[in-house]
């Protein structure tokens, strides 16, 4: 039983050791350590000098020897970037069922619509619902940390504009699920987009209306008596976004969250960590996914299939279950092409990010990776949660704002 059920077994990624990277990267490894011993002993033979025969002041000697020693050392320890470089393959097309699929919470933190502009935030939010993923499956939480009418509203716009953009992305199968990108760029995506259907449903997107109406709120925001809103003294906010309730939509939409937490100035709110704790207190009473996609606001989904490709790793029975996360490089665009001062930090991204996963895996870089919920909170489930421990993360001491709000989502839910 066991050999048939292993004969059976069709890995979900593969892991791919480049021997010839390795081979250069230690024959190179081995050279400049040697270089490195001969300048060393170098830098010793002078102090076994005659006194008579040495015409360099000492103190000069020695602190240029000390220098490189720190210089040789920091050297070495960055070798294990290079020791075991690996890349992965990932086949999503192997993955179960659409109804077998975990869920999945994407997590998006703003802080301040005057310092982030809300129409970047807004295509981060669109293209967090546009992700290839079953959409009864996927919940976007969207954390306003200044407690900003603005983010609230433009979160609404956003909505409005998404219940049009994600079908669209569907059933064309856009690899830019990004509408800012996706409407700036003149490549075209991949897709069918030769028809009279995409292009009249194309043009019914009318994606510069959606930025004049976020560029109209934050304006009549600036202009008001709103401005004067206190980012650090603000109630707690819990409103799950549909515009329109009465409606069924043709397709399913992901659900969109607006969370803003309390924050009173005589008790810390230990900034975006304090802001990620709310998100997982809320994000466990109402949806509970098992695994988080944490996001900046200013990080949009490039790529869609991204879930997917993540899910390869934790769907796949011969990955160990002690795997926490699973991060995803950062690309950046709008970069010089003379990028001299390396903008893209592409030798962290392509250099040292394979190299840490031939050693035991990457580090978080604080956006664009999936976790798993129990690796931060353990055995912590819905049903072993309270309102009162809900309120508890959101409000320092009240309850009544919660409940008064608690009938958006509970109305979605059900």
């Amino acid at each position: 039983m066991e050999q048939s059920s292993m004969e059976k077994y069709v890995p979900l990624h593969v892991c791919h050791v480049n021997k010839t990277s390795i081979i250069i990267n230690r024959a190179h490894a081995f050279l400049h350590f040697i270089a490195i011993l001969f300048l060393i002993h170098y830098r010793l033979s002078f102090f076994f000098q005659h006194p008579k025969n040495t015409t360099i002041p000492t103190l000069p000697w020695l602190l240029i020897f000390v220098s490189e020693l720190l210089l040789s050392l920091a050297w070495l320890f960055t070798q294990s970037y290079r020791w075991r470089p690996v890349t992965r393959t990932v086949f999503p097309e192997r993955l179960p069922a659409d109804d077998k699929l975990p869920a999945i919470d994407v997590f998006i933190c703003t802080a301040d619509p005057n310092k982030e502009p809300s129409v970047e935030v807004m295509n981060t939010v669109i293209s967090a619902m546009a992700l290839a993923y079953p959409p009864e499956k996927l919940h976007v939480y969207v954390s306003d940390d200044a407690g900003s009418d603005v983010t609230l509203r433009c979160t609404k716009e956003a909505w409005n504009f998404a219940r049009y953009w994600v079908p669209f992305c569907r059933k064309y199968d856009l690899v830019t699920a990004c509408p800012d990108v996706y409407f700036s760029s003149s490549e075209v995506d991949s897709g069918d987009f030769e028809g009279s259907e995409f292009k009249a449903a194309r043009t019914k997107m009318e994606y510069e209306v959606l930025k004049q109406r976020i560029r109209r709120i934050v304006q009549q925001h600036s202009t008001t008596g709103d401005a004067l809103h206190n980012t650090r003294d603000h109630p707690s906010i819990i409103e799950v976004i549909n515009e329109h309730p009465e409606e069924e939509d043709e397709v399913k939409m992901p659900l969109l969250v607006y969370v803003s937490r309390e924050k009173r100035p005589s008790h810390h709110h230990n900034f975006k960590a304090g802001a990620l704790n709310v998100l997982l207190r809320v994000s466990t009473m109402i949806s509970n996914s098992p695994f988080i996609l944490m996001l900046d606001c200013d990080m949009y989904c490039n790529d869609p299939t991204s879930t997917r490709q993540a899910m390869c790793y934790y769907c796949d029975p011969q990955t160990p279950s002690s795997i926490a996360f699973v991060q995803f490089p950062q690309t950046f665009r709008n970069i010089c092409e003379d990028d001299i001062y390396d903008g893209e930090i592409r030798n962290l991204m392509k250099i040292f990010w394979h190299g840490f996963d031939g050693v035991g895996g990457p580090t978080i870089s604080g956006s664009n990776f999936y976790i798993k919920r129990e690796a931060l909170l353990g055995s912590f489930s819905k049903q072993q949660a309270s309102f009162g421990t809900i309120a508890s993360a959101i409000q320092i001491g009240a309850l009544e704002e919660f409940l008064k709000n608690r009938y958006f989502w509970e109305k979605r839910l059900t």
